[in-house]
């Protein structure tokens, strides 16, 4: 079975909050910075809670920060 992929706009996102940093997105959420990289690399997928806080940091709905890529 193929691996799953979500993409994303956290880093745009980001940097339209000001440039916050990394490690306050991850302070935000409740997870580490090591996290935050791998979810704007797109090498990790999120649990539907971490999802979920990521998307009220920035104000956001979750399927406006989070998309499945079209097949």
């Amino acid at each position: 079975m193929a691996k799953d992929k979500i993409n994303n706009h956290i880093r745009k996102l980001r940097f339209e909050q000001g440039e916050m940093t990394q490690q306050k997105l991850a302070d935000l959420c409740g997870c580490t910075r090591q996290t935050i990289i791998a979810l704007e690399q797109e090498k990790y997928v999120p649990s539907l809670v971490l999802a979920i806080k990521i998307a009220r940091v920035f104000g956001n709905k979750v399927d406006d920060v989070f998309q499945l890529p079209d097949s």
